[in-house]
């Protein structure tokens, strides 16, 4: 892997349980690995018992100089580490670094060799991260890159959603040290920052042909798992609707296989981003 890349796993309160770094190892990353910790983590010489790199950023002072989108003080929240990526990586003279979350379980590919839509385990993740910086590299107004989830994935074999690259960006980031952006809004950061500046003409990408699988939302102890339960998914959604009220609102989603509805926002793509008007409506030249 190249050595100006790096990939880092954004943790904190969990250093027994960093899944991420073991799927990586698993699955073919040969490269550098940064544990991105918090100065305001009670377990942090658990961190540096078991991993060979740590870096703690100060994580008020990252809060002092971010739109937190709240008055509420209360940072057990990613969107401080998110932000303090970035001079870290500038630090540890990196160019490129991708950020990822503690939980990952593992990485698949959803394109088959014969153009099909399937799922089968990626076994040279090396491979996988060259490509993405490759496509970064060739796409100069790209601010970051993003693997799928597997909620993208829903309906996908129908739609063919599977072959595209989609207008969001979530959960894993693609970043370069010279192409920085700021993250916003305390919860739901990775939503607030790519509808907000997507409206300004930024660009931020997810290529479908590469899925992680996370463990269940909310059912590992530490991270941020305490702040969404305290607050809930209706006030999480709601960071985005007041950053973009224009295009972004909160619905009511089906009920899920558990038989609960829930609270989520919905994206407007028409009234968010920027969109190349077809030859025909094009005014004449003077």
């Amino acid at each position: 892997m190249r050595s100006d890349f790096a990939a880092f796993i954004l943790t904190h309160g969990r250093a027994d349980r960093v899944l991420t770094h073991r799927s990586l190892r698993r699955q073919g990353y040969t490269g550098r690995i940064v544990i991105v910790c918090d100065d305001e983590d009670p377990t942090l010489e658990d961190y540096r018992a078991r991993f060979d790199e740590v870096v703690v950023f100060d994580k008020r002072a990252v809060a002092q100089r971010i739109d937190e989108g709240d008055n509420f003080n209360d940072r057990r929240a990613i969107i401080y580490a998110r932000n303090a990526c970035f001079d870290i990586a500038r630090d540890l003279g990196l160019r490129y670094f991708m950020q990822l979350d503690d939980d990952y379980t593992g990485f698949s590919h959803k394109r088959t060799p014969g153009d099909t839509y399937g799922d089968w385990r990626v076994r040279d993740l090396d491979g996988v991260f060259a490509a993405m910086l490759e496509f970064f590299e060739a796409t100069p107004r790209l601010r970051s890159l993003a693997m799928a989830q597997g909620g993208d994935y829903i309906g996908a074999g129908v739609s063919g959603n599977w072959k595209r690259v989609l207008r969001k960006c979530m959960n894993s980031f693609l970043c370069a040290v010279d192409r920085p952006f700021q993250f916003v809004g305390r919860i739901n950061e990775d939503v607030n920052t790519y509808t907000t500046l997507g409206s300004r003409g930024e660009l931020f990408l997810m290529t479908m042909h590469v899925g992680l699988q996370q463990l269940t939302t909310q059912s590992n102890p530490g991270g941020m798992t305490e702040l969404y339960l305290s607050s809930g998914t209706y006030v999480k959604s709601f960071y985005t609707v007041m950053y973009q009220p224009s295009s972004v609102r909160v619905a009511l989603y089906p009920p899920t296989l558990s038989g609960q509805a829930r609270l989520h926002h919905t994206v407007n793509w028409q009234h968010t981003v920027p969109v190349i008007l077809a030859e025909q409506w094009r005014k004449p030249r003077p």
